[in-house]
């Protein structure tokens, strides 16, 4: 920092969304003097119109599934539709109670929170309207925005994300357009609220970023619960009119629907906040840093959706506590990225963490082995109903270097998974740790056992 500028605080953190506020929170408790500067509200798109608003979105969906099919269980019901301002109304009270919690946490912490727009002028100052925040540090948090594709005007019945949350009814039919993670978790909900669903995806498969055979057991589980599954289909164009929007794709196939849902990724907020005028990198939109979260401008640093790599908020919360520890001198350990757990919560659920089959070959050539536990021998996911499977990805005579899972629930088996990936464990290391009965997480020990040559539940 320059000796003529006097720092106002230890940290400044420009956004206060995942990565941003656990940052400030964290440095607040090392005993560091921090500035939180946010322009919308406290907790970002994840609290507000991400994560936690689309994950209560979903449960509605299982309970409307379970009302629908309760007769499956000998449960005598009636499934006589969604009132979606009611399913609003919990869900805005859900996310209410989390931003009341979290306000409570800055507070508490004694962090300053500056609410308004804050854009970088060098790398250690922060304006905000009339105020200069400086700090011996600063952390850039500005987070993610919906994207949408070139040509694409969105309004009316063209929505992203953001705007699908506001709805008042059920759209009686919708077109998914992408089936990355947020295209395939609405295009579940819609289905399980009672719309007619497509999910159009450009490249050959859904969840491309995921390995081939979760890919295929979701695309089979999509369209046994009759959502039309179209991929290596690419978008052309779309028109709103009076009763519907056509949307017609390169083939020439035209998809009328009532509602036009764009879910093609998320972009990095960075644009004209100075990053670049104050020597970050900036590549494609995104700021590049080491796996430091270091910029290469001494005591700038950034975490979270504008760093390249997976956007996560849980990878946005271990940057922002990691840098925080670093500028607080405990010199941490960096977060790697290939241990970090990956949950998409459509029905069914798809869970991972470290290196699909392919990735493993890449890396390891022939010297890998694979193998899928079928959830058919699990009485738990019996019980549920629900089908699919947990898969191993190990080096031979090795450490298993991924666990792949697709089911219902099974994002919730995901943090043991992480620990066997994250600590290089072997599948013998594994297969002497006893799994409660019945429960899904035995699945787990069932595909060890089995790569292990020792099966129970399972073939050889």
């Amino acid at each position: 920092m320059p000796a003529t500028a006097e720092a106002t605080h230890d940290v400044v953190v420009l956004g206060g969304g995942s990565g941003g506020y656990a940052c400030a929170l964290r440095a607040a408790e090392l005993g560091l003097s921090v500035a939180l500067v946010e322009k919308d509200l406290l907790g970002g798109t994840c609290l507000h119109r991400g994560c936690i608003p689309t994950k209560a979105l979903l449960h509605a969906a299982e309970v409307a599934d379970a009302a629908r099919e309760a007769g499956r269980f000998g449960v005598r019901a009636t499934f006589e539709g969604v009132d979606l301002p009611a399913v609003t109304a919990y869900r805005e009270g859900v996310v209410a109670r989390l931003h009341k919690g979290l306000q409570g946490l800055v507070s508490g912490r004694k962090v300053e929170y500056v609410e308004g727009t804050g854009r970088l002028d060098g790398p250690h100052t922060v304006v905000v309207g009339d105020r200069r925040l400086v700090g011996r540090h600063v952390v850039l948090a500005t987070g993610s925005y919906a994207r949408t594709l070139p040509g694409l005007e969105l309004g009316g019945r063209v929505v992203t994300s953001d705007q699908a949350l506001g709805l008042d009814e059920v759209p009686g039919r919708v077109v998914v357009l992408g089936g990355g993670v947020i295209g395939v978790e609405f295009a579940s909900v819609m289905r399980s609220f009672g719309s007619e669903v497509t999910v159009v995806e450009a490249l050959p498969r859904l969840v491309a970023a995921e390995d081939p055979a979760s890919s295929k057991a979701l695309e089979r589980a999509f369209r046994k619960r009759g959502i039309t599954v179209r991929t290596g289909a690419r978008f052309a164009s779309a028109t709103d009119g009076a009763d519907a929007v056509t949307v017609r794709l390169e083939d020439g196939t035209e998809l009328e629907a009532d509602l036009l849902l764009v879910a093609v990724g998320r972009g990095p907020v960075t644009d004209g906040l100075g990053y670049e005028e104050a020597g970050a990198t900036v590549e494609r939109g995104f700021v590049v840093t080491d796996e430091r979260c270091r910029t290469g401008v001494e005591g700038l640093w950034a975490v979270g959706d504008i760093v390249p790599g997976l956007q996560l908020a849980h990878r946005g919360f271990a940057q922002g506590i990691f840098v925080a520890e670093s500028i607080a001198g405990l010199e941490p350990a960096p977060v790697v990225e290939s241990t970090i757990p990956r949950v998409t919560y459509c029905d069914p659920e798809v869970a991972s963490v470290g290196l699909t089959e392919e990735q493993a070959r890449e890396v390891h050539g022939d010297a890998v082995e694979a193998y899928e536990y079928n959830l058919g021998g699990n009485g738990k996911s019996q019980i549920l109903g629900t089908q699919g499977f947990v898969k191993l990805v190990r080096v031979t005579d090795g450490p298993v270097v991924g666990v792949h899972m697709v089911g219902s629930r099974m994002g919730e088996q995901v943090g043991e998974a992480q620990l066997i990936v994250g600590w290089e464990a072997h599948p013998e290391d594994v297969t002497p740790f006893v799994h409660a009965h019945p429960t899904q997480n035995e699945a787990l020990g069932e595909a060890h056992l089995a790569l292990a040559g020792k099966p129970l539940h399972a073939h050889n």
